[in-house]
């Protein structure tokens, strides 16, 4: 009997500056069989995220790249639709970073349950999964914002830099927010509590960071490196902490990305800068699942999702990245679900 055939999305080459769609290449491939302790998981939802355009390469860094003519892998949220594992049955949804594909056959090992009763379950991609987590331990353990203290966060409006600013507020800070459109400096403004938003297109921005920071940065939560982050550092007060989660601006460049030298200022200031991924606190993120889960559920905490349907735009939605069109969580949603009678 022929087996059902099901889509898959490969890295074709890799990339030398933007990506395109000749970087993937779908493939049909036969429904994948269980092994003993594996669940079949049918894709719902696929989380597309700045960091998968650095595992196109082939260098060195803090996870293996993408290997090429095999399946790209990332956060998805799926309902378990065969299992051979006693710890997942028919029906259940689990989220993990599996195959950007219809269906995935997965160890029990990397899948976790997940209540849709209890949020939706695409906060599980976002605001109480890697993002929320990233925002998390990036803000507190480096940031270390203090009462009264001004936060800088670029990239404000994306899943990341929304939650920072939140949290930033809840601990008494001054945040300012960086965008890159006028409804996204309104919505960091109007619905998510900024203190002030500065929109970092517009041929102004140096003067109005300066205006919108006239005490100074204490904390600067940095997502997009390059010119953003040159403008912000000219503000640091002394002892600044300085988080490193991304750099966008630099993902898609060909060559070396150069800028100022920072020595100068790192030393006149005292300040301490540290780069983490949120896997370096993979120890500490059933305290920080917690928190954010009882925040979100106080109220304290609102997210924004900006979701892309269908399979076959996948591609599209990550693309979208790079040009700042996506406001909060970018996601596609790759089929229906029922969350009824569970």
């Amino acid at each position: 009997m022929t087996r059902e055939m099901q889509r898959e999305i490969h890295l074709a080459n890799r990339p030398k500056g933007l990506p395109t769609m000749e970087t993937f290449n779908f493939v049909e491939k036969p429904m994948p069989e269980l092994k003993d302790h594996e669940v079949l998981v049918r894709t719902l939802y696929v989380s597309v995220d700045p960091y998968m355009r650095g595992r196109m390469i082939d260098a060195k860094s803090y996870i293996p790249p993408f290997k090429l003519d095999e399946v790209i892998t990332g956060g998805v949220v799926g309902e378990v639709t065969k299992s051979t594992s006693e710890s997942f049955k028919t029906g259940d949804f689990v989220v993990g970073n599996l195959n950007w594909a219809e269906y995935t056959a997965a160890s029990e090992q990397e899948v976790r349950k997940i209540d849709p009763t209890i949020a939706p379950i695409t906060t599980h991609l976002g605001i109480l999964g890697m993002t929320g987590l990233t925002a998390y331990f990036g803000l507190l353990d480096i940031g270390k914002p203090q009462e009264g203290e001004t936060v800088v966060v670029s990239g404000a409006a994306g899943a990341v830099g929304s939650v920072v600013g939140q949290i930033a507020k809840m601990k008494g800070a001054k945040v300012i927010g960086i965008a890159g459109t006028q409804e996204k400096i309104e919505y960091l403004k109007n619905e998510l509590g900024f203190d002030e938003a500065v929109n970092y297109k517009l041929d102004s921005f140096k003067e109005d960071l300066a205006k919108a920071a006239a005490d100074g940065v204490d904390v600067y939560f940095d997502n997009v490196g390059g010119e953003v982050t040159d403008a912000v550092f000219t503000l640091l007060n002394k002892h600044a902490r300085i988080a490193l989660c991304g750099a966008i601006s630099s993902y898609n460049k060909d060559g070396q990305d150069y800028g100022p030298r920072l020595q100068s200022t790192m030393i006149k200031t005292s300040a301490l800068m540290k780069g983490f991924t949120v896997g370096d606190y993979a120890a500490d993120f059933a305290t920080a699942s917690t928190d954010l889960g009882k925040w979100l559920s106080e109220g304290k905490l609102k997210y924004e999702e900006t979701i892309v349907e269908g399979f076959e735009n996948i591609p599209d939605a990550f693309l979208g990245l790079f040009d700042g069109t996506n406001l909060g969580k970018q996601l596609v949603k790759v089929a229906d679900y029922e969350t009824t009678n569970r």
